[in-house]
């Protein structure tokens, strides 16, 4: 396993302040990416409310975490620290550096497509890491969610339709799984803003819905806006 942490991290330019949003992508694209136009949009309008706060970037869909991270951050909860492998301690760290992000931040916003019908391996990986960390298991046990009352966007994207009538109404199992982890087990205030038919254009069959894809789209980004003003605590005076 890789045990160098790529943190991706990017502060912005003004000074240093106490705000700080965590913002996490996991598309596998970076030029082009729809859930990353969402993300800009509600990360531009956070910091026009929050100038000079700091913003924390973590791109799971380039700076992939390592495949293995998970099973090994596991069997390090389960092994006395004097005990762990090489492997297993860059794991678990790696697991305590993922959930650090998350406690740090003041607000979080993430940028997540669906693949294949369902919550990419990237995501996936991300949240079982976070899990496996001690204090996922101590914040189950107490009753006080990890994310307790912190303002979390989730941007998400499809690629064709999958709304109530359509021929994919219901093939979505990652947009209902991440509101679960998020909002029912990690207790986040969740903001969820979504953009569909992001294919049309790309792909011939879809040309017939044209007007309607457009109309999402912009109906998507004024609700970026919106999401990106709201989120979080209050501007810095």
């Amino acid at each position: 396993m890789n045990t160098v942490l790529d943190q991706s991290r990017v502060r912005s330019t003004e000074a240093v302040a106490t705000t700080t949003l965590f913002r996490l992508d996991a598309s596998i694209r970076v030029d082009g990416s729809a859930s990353r136009e969402i993300a800009d949009i509600v990360e531009q309008e956070w910091l026009s409310a929050h100038p000079g706060a700091t913003i924390e970037r973590r791109h799971i869909g380039v700076n992939v975490l390592p495949a293995d991270a998970w099973a090994l951050s596991v069997a390090a909860s389960s092994t006395p620290p004097e005990a762990r492998t090489l492997e297993q301690r860059a794991a678990a760290q790696l697991a305590a550096t993922l959930l650090d992000e998350l406690l740090a931040a003041d607000a979080i916003l993430l940028a997540v497509p669906l693949y294949n019908f369902g919550v990419s391996q990237h995501i996936k990986t991300w949240i079982d890491l976070i899990v496996s960390d001690p204090r996922a298991a101590e914040a189950y046990k107490s009753g006080q969610p990890l994310l307790a009352g912190k303002p979390v966007v989730l941007g998400t994207v499809r690629g064709g339709a999958y709304g109530p009538g359509t021929p994919r109404e219901g093939w979505d199992h990652s947009t209902p799984y991440l509101k679960r982890i998020l909002a029912d087990g990690w207790g986040a205030d969740l903001t969820v803003v979504e953009r569909e038919f992001t294919l049309v254009g790309v792909n011939p069959a879809l040309d017939a819905f044209t007007d309607l894809a457009a109309e999402m789209h912009a109906g998507a980004l004024q609700s970026a806006r919106e999401a990106g003003r709201a989120l979080g605590v209050p501007a810095l005076v």
